[in-house]
């Protein structure tokens, strides 16, 4: 009975917060979470090769499923698939357009099988029936059109072997068995593998030439660790006589580069001071490379070759908002176009050369056309060594009424932390960021060191840093924000998942004042058990794991590691804090959760674990990722004063178990009703 006592006295204590992002949101609409997180109405359109079909996912029976339509017809859709669990979120065409493939897996344990679904007949079939195994595309071919290369894991789950995979049949006919511990493979368009990556001792990797089924003794060409995240080779074009490469060697960021691979002679076609080069654009009838994008404070697209630069300017002239080509035709005389207005939800195009006609397809989330979106302002924020931190900032709309992206008065703000770490944030429609501001918070995104896309430096910069100089970044810009008066320094919330939710941890452990309350979504607490728990897959990073966080076979590495896991000094957490995990995680298993709120409880400190037994990474399932929101936005209503939609049925919608700590969060208790 102590025990109950202190922890609500505790948790009366620290949730007493100002209600200014109430009062500051009164004039704009609540957006309902459904809206945001539920079902999109359509999304990922892609045409067939021979330009007949247009696919798309949209939920079936209120699943996300694989839809086709004939492209002069694309109204009259009908669903292909009719998945009731796991929402279907990767597909792509056979090549010789008569079906579709896509990937799933069983419950986010991410041993994704790869299954085909017939146009004419909507037969599907399993590609891949295995157990326990995670699927690669490793080739696919403009000239071949009845097979595809895979990659499979289950002769040894540490390594793919390839196959050669005939589509009308399913046979699987083995190409190389992967004794070598290659972490992957590249093929031109004949199928034929050419390429083999193999990471090495200083985390860098070596690329070996593949002659059939051997791959070379030797390597043709190596790179060190600082290199491994910015250089590999991206593709040939289909006479197989130019290898592209993203190469960053010799140079920050990374270059687009072609490669004369008769002679060796390196030439480059595009580079950045500031960002790496992106995504590209490739002929589909050749695989030369048409434009390429960079991705700085914003995406954008330069033309390379001349017959498509009419395309891209009629298309940046006539569509608000960053665009993006999502598929082109054999014929290249039809392409997809996905529309970012950011304050606005994401439109599809259809686009015809001949005549540059743009025709409306669909609206992603028709249901946000009327809401009041927010804009998202970039800002370039210094560390206090030097770097500039590529951020973004969303305020509740309305609240910067004499200056854009500079609040009237300072709101309470959620610092939003990307996982990874070695990924980005960018700039364009964020849900979570929509949603934050609508409830009354200044939303705060930002690429601490390590993050991708700014330069191998940028990315070494992070090394070893888990905790330490990474953290300082974040703490660095809470300060611009307090300094700026976007916030207030009491008025701060820390969330995230992955890497995001580590940061987390980090910030109430490391850091206990600066924040007034967390969210970790499947962060890990103990960096020590991560790295033993690991998937099998993963083996090939495994060096860089070690070099770029800490060496847990070495005395110093694991008592860096040690310091650097926030379970060790749970006792340290002042703060609310709310936990999110799937059970079936096979990245940041369900122990690194259990583990922290464990501890919490051992010393009385209140802490509230939401658990999803049929979740992995992330929740998938928009039913699950609604009911952890629906705490998510009690618990920091309660914190930092926000607005909030009461929790209501959806809990009751989703698989949601709330082990530990239901009485700390306001309603959750109530929306459980019995069995949860």
């Amino acid at each position: 009975m102590r025990h109950v006592l202190l922890t609500a006295a505790l948790a009366a204590t620290w949730f007493s917060a100002p209600a200014l992002a109430v009062e500051a949101g009164k004039a704009t609409p609540l957006i309902e979470r459904t809206a945001l997180f539920g079902n999109p109405s359509r999304v990922a359109a892609k045409l067939s090769p021979d330009g007949k079909w247009l696919a798309w996912i949209a939920p079936n029976k209120g699943v996300l499923n694989l839809w086709v339509a004939p492209i002069d017809h694309p109204t009259q859709g009908q669903p292909l698939t009719e998945e009731t669990k796991r929402p279907i979120r990767q597909y792509l065409w056979s090549p010789d357009s008569s079906a579709l493939l896509f990937i799933n897996d069983k419950g986010g344990d991410e041993n994704f099988l790869l299954y085909k679904v017939g146009i004419k007949d909507h037969k599907q079939q399993s590609l891949t029936p295995f157990e326990k195994t995670r699927v690669e595309i490793v080739g696919t071919s403009e000239h071949i059109k009845d097979r595809i290369l895979v990659g499979l894991n289950n002769r040894d789950a540490r390594w793919h072997d390839v196959y050669s995979l005939d589509l009308a049949s399913g046979k699987l006919t083995k190409v190389l068995e992967n004794h070598g511990d290659y972490a992957g493979f590249l093929a031109d368009d004949n199928l034929a593998l050419r390429i083999a990556i193999r990471s090495r001792p200083d985390g860098g990797n070596d690329f070996f030439h593949v002659q059939g089924d051997k791959v070379d003794d030797k390597p043709f060409s190596s790179v060190g660790l600082d290199d491994s995240q910015t250089t590999q080779p991206s593709g040939f074009t289909y006479d197989g006589k130019t290898l592209y490469w993203l190469d960053s060697r010799d140079r920050d960021t990374a270059a687009l580069t072609k490669q004369d691979v008769g002679s060796g002679k390196t030439t480059i076609v595009a580079q950045n001071p500031k960002a790496d080069i992106g995504g590209v654009m490739a002929n589909p009838k050749t695989g030369e490379v048409q434009a390429y994008a960079v991705d700085y404070l914003k995406n954008e697209w330069t033309a390379l070759d001349p017959s498509i630069a009419g395309d891209l300017d009629f298309l940046k002239t006539q569509l608000k908002g960053q665009y993006d080509v999502t598929s082109r035709t054999d014929a290249d005389d039809l392409w997809t176009v996905d529309v970012d207005p950011v304050n606005a939800p994401g439109t599809t195009y259809l686009y015809q050369r001949a005549n540059k006609k743009l025709t409306k397809l669909f609206v992603s989330r028709p249901e946000l056309e009327k809401a009041t979106l927010a804009p998202m302002y970039p800002r370039e924020i210094a560390s206090r060594d030097g770097l500039t931190l590529v951020s973004y900032l969303t305020l509740l709309a309305g609240s910067d009424s004499k200056h854009p992206g500079v609040p009237d008065h300072p709101l309470p703000m959620v610092l939003f932390v990307h996982g990874g770490p070695w990924a980005r944030d960018n700039y364009g429609y964020n849900r979570y960021h929509q949603w934050l501001a609508n409830r009354g918070y200044a939303v705060l995104s930002v690429n601490y060191r390590g993050s991708t896309g700014f330069g191998k430096r940028f990315i070494s910069a992070g090394d070893l840093q888990w905790g330490k100089k990474m953290h300082d970044d974040l703490l660095d810009a809470v300060k611009w924000a307090v300094d700026q008066k976007v916030t207030s320094p009491e008025q701060v919330a820390i969330m995230g998942g992955s890497y995001g939710g580590y940061a987390t941890l980090a910030g109430l452990t490391f850091t206990p004042d600066t924040f007034a309350c967390g969210v970790d979504i499947v962060g890990p607490s103990n960096l020590q058990t991560l790295l033993k728990t690991i998937p099998a897959y993963w083996e090939a990073g495994k060096v860089q794991f070690y070099k770029r966080m800490g060496d847990p076979t070495t005395e110093a590495g694991r008592q860096l590691l040690q310091e650097r896991s926030p379970l060790t000094k749970a006792d340290a957490i002042k703060k609310p804090l709310l936990i999110g995990q799937g059970a079936n995680d096979p990245r940041v298993n369900q122990a690194e959760s259990d583990q922290i709120v464990k501890a919490m409880d051992a010393k009385h400190i209140p802490v509230t674990y939401v658990l999803f037994p049929n979740e992995g990474h992330g929740f998938a399932r928009p039913e699950n990722n609604i009911a952890f929101n629906a705490v998510a936005e009690q618990f920091l209503g309660k914190c930092l004063g926000g607005r909030s939609e009461p929790i209501g049925n959806a809990l009751k919608a989703s698989t949601a178990k709330v082990p530990h700590g239901a009485a700390f969060v306001p309603g959750l208790e109530q929306a459980l009703g019995s069995g949860k």
